[in-house]
């Protein structure tokens, strides 16, 4: 039986949801229904996780994103809405499926296939993958704005370093450089989670504590013990550039896009 718990604001679609339900091929429990954040927070606080979540993402109180940065989910997501197409593209790589409103049977039936094809463990490894921000910028129409250059300061001046020569970003004991495409390295003002941030996330991924990589630096990628992956630069560098097991997914999903 498959557990289930629905968070929509507005009644008709909960009843519509719960209809749904009842005609795919899968035996399913709604166990709860919540209609804001608050009480969707509250809920999973207090309650075992359920296998899924149909979430809707505009609620009275706000975006549902703000639930996940007050509690860690462990269900998979089913992200339902009525924004358009385009908009909600990135929902199709940060959840087991998106759904357009008014939700159709066949479309709910698949998305519980893809729940069922999946497990736990990739499930938690997607849900802490989800860029909320990313997201909820979409939804608000917002554009992010990354960086285009680096003030780089050398011995008595200062000269702007493109974002599009630096092959890597590296950091040690607690200062970050910029690693350009000829080898030169630079400091920046920045530590290396704050950098993330403001990078072209097509471009650069971080792929551990240490490390941030240009798209076009990356050579080749090594198989590695335990399901670790080893990255080949260039140019290269004097590290060995690992990325744990964790984070090996989401790298694999990066570099397919």
């Amino acid at each position: 039986m498959i557990k289930v718990i629905i968070i929509e604001d507005e009644l008709p679609a909960q009843r519509l949801l719960k209809e749904t339900l009842q005609e795919i091929n899968f035996e399913t429990n709604v166990i709860g229904c919540l209609n804001s954040i608050k009480s969707a927070v509250e809920w999973f606080q207090n309650n075992p996780h359920p296998h899924i979540v149909l979430l809707d993402i505009q609620l009275s109180d706000g975006l549902s994103f703000e639930i996940f940065k007050q509690v860690k989910v462990d269900s998979a997501i089913i992200f339902t809405t009525a924004y358009d197409e385009y908009a909600i593209q990135a929902f199709k790589v940060n959840s087991i499926d998106y759904l357009l409103k008014p939700v159709e049977k066949d479309e709910l039936r698949t998305a519980f296939e893809k729940y069922h094809n999946y497990n736990k463990k990739y499930i938690q490894e997607q849900n802490s993958n989800i860029d909320f921000a990313e997201l909820a910028s979409l939804i608000k129409g917002e554009k992010t704005e990354y960086r285009k250059r680096f003030l780089i300061h050398s011995n008595e001046s200062f000269f702007h370093l493109s974002v599009e020569d630096i092959a890597l970003f590296y950091s040690m004991r607690g200062v970050t450089f910029a690693v350009t495409f000829e080898k030169r390295e630079y400091p920046v003002n920045f530590s290396l989670e704050n950098l993330k941030d403001h990078l072209q996330p097509d471009n650069f991924f971080k792929l551990n504590r240490q490390f941030i990589v240009n798209i076009d630096a990356i050579k080749r990628v090594h198989a590695y013990f335990n399901g670790k992956l080893k990255i080949e630069m260039q140019p290269s560098h004097s590290e060995e550039i690992i990325i744990g097991k964790d984070k090996a997914a989401s790298f694999k999903r990066w570099l397919d896009r």
